[in-house]
Parts: structure tokens; sequence; C-alpha cells
């Protein structure tokens, strides 16, 4: 992680942290890498998207870049056309499951993924004050509006979906988010019957009290209609939780659990693996162990995930937070396609959606954070290290300890999961005081 970048771009307050100028330097940085190329850019519906969009297109055009404005979208309609159209990047204005306050920029490349190391190096040189040269006459970019490629990004979903939907009940929470623009349009061309609520952005309301982050408004409306599945998205739409029809929960532990069985009934699952982030659920790999599936870990953040997924040539991957990645079809998380896989193997199966995840008993899980003054000797603190061991023989393989450094806070996560919630924080409870007492 650079200066700036986090592991999911760069994220701040709007006008605080991350402000119009900061956008136009980032966008003058892509310009000047960029230079005589295209560019793509996007945004969720919060207030402040607008503005951040309109001061990086200044940017890229300000460099000699034309800018290809596509309006409202999800994150994953952005990196779907940079990959499938002559793109050399694209832009995505979002702070995801953040409040309407916050708001972030990614970037990715011509191949659909977040950038590299190096040129977030390149960007941050040019937001901290190093001069790139002004485009001059007829080397001046223009903004040309590209809403088509939301229609491009859609009809490709509804493409890969060979089934008719016809007679089946689903439930969206938009968020008031980018999912406004996509899962009522994608699911009646399937012929679902569809109810939406949260659908009506007004820049303040994305992801409140609703969404991925708060779906207890679509539990309670699957308990009450009985719909057969719930689609709860996050304001960009990159990451999905389900509700089933009793008004349960499917997280994405549930969902890469059912649809990597469901894959490998049909032998494609690839070395019959799926890779998710050390954050997954006991349960999770206690289910996929039981039907002989290989599980991959790797850092948080459906970046890493991604990674393993290319060096493995793996097709599944995600995380517990609802990014999933199908690598057949995307290249980052998309809350609609995750949508239409589980549609799609309730489909094909015949089956609930609460019948397809019963397998997957999810272990309770405590987690706290312990702010520290340096996370890499907390970390490699012997004590710490022999009570993690103490602690980890007591619960007799039914349950684990996770202890872990924040990506961005001065903080190290002390995470259990154990048969009951008692046996979570009679373990998570001395390890918390152990840290602060050795005040490291």
């Amino acid at each position: 992680m650079g200066k700036y970048f986090g592991t999911d771009g760069i994220r701040g307050k709007a006008n605080v942290e991350l402000t119009a100028e900061i956008a136009f330097k980032i966008g003058r940085a892509l310009g000047y890498l960029f230079k005589n190329q295209k560019i793509v850019v996007g945004m969720d519906t919060r207030l402040s998207s607008s503005m951040l969009k309109q001061a990086v297109c200044a940017g890229l055009c300000a460099s000699g870049v034309d800018a290809f404005d596509m309006g409202v979208v999800p994150t994953p309609a952005i990196a779907y056309i940079t990959t499938h159209e002559d793109f050399a990047c694209g832009v995505m204005i979002s702070a995801s499951h953040n409040p309407y306050y916050d708001n972030g920029i990614k970037v990715f490349n011509t191949h659909g993924v977040k950038i590299d190391d190096e040129l977030e190096s390149k960007i941050e040189a040019v937001i901290d004050g190093q001069e790139v040269p002004y485009a001059q006459s007829n080397e001046i970019g223009r903004v040309f509006n590209y809403t088509i490629g939301l229609d491009h990004y859609k009809k490709n979903l509804v493409d890969c979906f060979d089934m008719d939907l016809s007679g089946m009940r689903i439930a969206i929470d938009a968020s008031n988010g980018s999912a406004s623009v996509t899962a009522l349009d994608v699911l009646t061309e399937l012929n679902a019957d569809c109810f939406v609520m949260h659908n009506q952005p007004d820049g303040l309301n994305i992801n409140a009290n609703c969404g991925s982050t708060h779906p207890e408004s679509l539990q309670a409306y699957m308990r009450e209609h009985m719909c057969d599945i719930g689609l709860a998205f996050d304001g960009d739409a990159d990451r999905l939780i389900a509700v089933d029809h009793t008004g349960d929960l499917v997280d994405g532990d549930k969902t890469i659990y059912i649809c990597a069985t469901y894959l490998k009934s049909k032998n494609e699952l690839k070395d019959n693996s799926v890779v998710t982030t050390v954050m997954a659920n006991l349960g999770l790999y206690k289910a996929l162990q039981n039907v002989g599936i290989h599980s991959e870990q790797t850092q948080v953040g459906d970046k890493y995930v991604y990674e393993r997924m290319l060096s493995k040539d793996l097709v599944l991957g995600g995380e517990q937070s609802g990014h999933i990645i199908f690598k057949k079809h995307a290249t980052t998380g998309d809350g609609l396609l995750t949508a239409l896989k589980l549609i799609e193997v309730m489909h094909a199966t015949k089956l609930s959606l609460k019948a397809l995840g019963d397998d997957v008993k999810i272990f309770p899980q405590v987690l706290k954070n312990v702010k520290v003054n340096n996370k890499k000797a907390a970390l490699e603190n012997q004590e710490l290290k022999a009570e993690i061991d103490r602690l980890e023989k007591e619960l007799h393989g039914e349950g684990r300890i996770l202890v872990r450094p924040s990506g961005t806070e001065p903080l190290v996560r002390v995470m259990v999961e154990a048969a009951t919630l008692e046996k979570c924080h009679a373990c998570v409870e001395p390890l918390v005081e152990l840290i602060q007492t050795l005040n490291l």
C-alpha cells in the first residue's frame, strides 16, 4: 500500500481527505501516463461522486486524453468495459459500502484488475506535486457520453445465462446505489418477477440502513412475502449478501460453498479448489473438506483473492463480505453476476437457497480490535504466540484463533471462532488483555 492508495484504491471523507483537487491530479497523472489513449470513467450514486468524476475527467482532458463518461454504474461494469473495449484503463468513483459522506477512486488497468504498486506510486507523485505537462492546442482531450457502455455490460450478463426465470420471485435491495441501474433490468430480461426496495438514490441515502451491510429490511420482506431469493447489494454493486426464503442470510462463505459444490458436480471446478481469505468462517472450511474441495487462503482483500486465482488458474474465489469472483466471466467481484450464479444453481437443481447452503454450519465469531504502537512487534511477541498456542489447544480442533494487523490503522485484530460464543469470548478476552498489558 502506498501513501494514498490502500487495498481498494484511494478512500476518505469527500472534500476532507479526498478533494476535487486530488481527483483532478489523479486525472492529470493518468492522462500523462496514457497520453493519446482513451480512459473510461464511472461513479456510484453518492452526493460527491459527480464532483469527483468531473474533476477526474478535467484532469484527463488537461493531460491530453479523451474521457468516456459512463455515468452511474457498478464497479464491475468499469472493469468489464476496460477489459473488453478499447480503453487504456478505467476509473471508478465510489466508496463501496461506506456512508454517503465518504468517497473513493479505484483505477483498473486494461486487464480489468486494480493497478499495480508501480503505477500507484507514479500517480501519488503527481498528487504530491510532481509537475506533468499540460496538453496544448489540438492535443487537449474531450469528454464523451458513454452510457451505452452500461448497456453492453448488462447485455453481457444476460447472455452469460441460458435460463428462463418465469415464476421465480426475487426481492432486490439496491442499497440506493449502483444496482439501481442494473439489477431490475437484467433480472426482468430473464423473466423473473421482481420486487424492489431502496431503489431511489438521492445522493444521501446510499447504504443508509439498507444493502449488504444492513439487510434487515430485506430479511423482514422475505419472511413476509416468501420470495424465492433476496438480493442485497452494496453501494457500488460489487458484492452481494443473499437472503433465503425464510429470511436467513446467505453470506459470501455460503455462496462460495453453493457455487463450488455445483461446479464440482459439473466437473467445472478446476483442481477441486477455491480461494478464500483468512477471514472465511471455519464452518466453510469444514463443509468444503467434507465434499472433497480444497481451499487456498490469502490475506484480506479481493485483489489478493484474484491474484491467487490467476497464479493457480482457479475459477472461483471470494470473501465472506460477498465479494465473489467467477474468473470465467469477470476479473473482480460482481454482485449481480454472483446473484445470477446463485439463481442458476437454484434453477438447475430445483432446490431452495436454504437447502443448498444447509451443510455449512457457521461457527460463532468474535472480533476485537486492540490499539498497538508497533503491529510487527506485537505479532512477533513470543509470550503472545505462546498464549495463542495454549488457547488453540483448548479448542481441540473445534475453533481457531487469528491475530492479524489492520491494513490501515495502528490496530491488531483478534478473531476467534469456536463452537459457542462463550468459548469465543473465553479466548478473545485473555488475548486482548495480554496485548494491552504488554503495551507493544
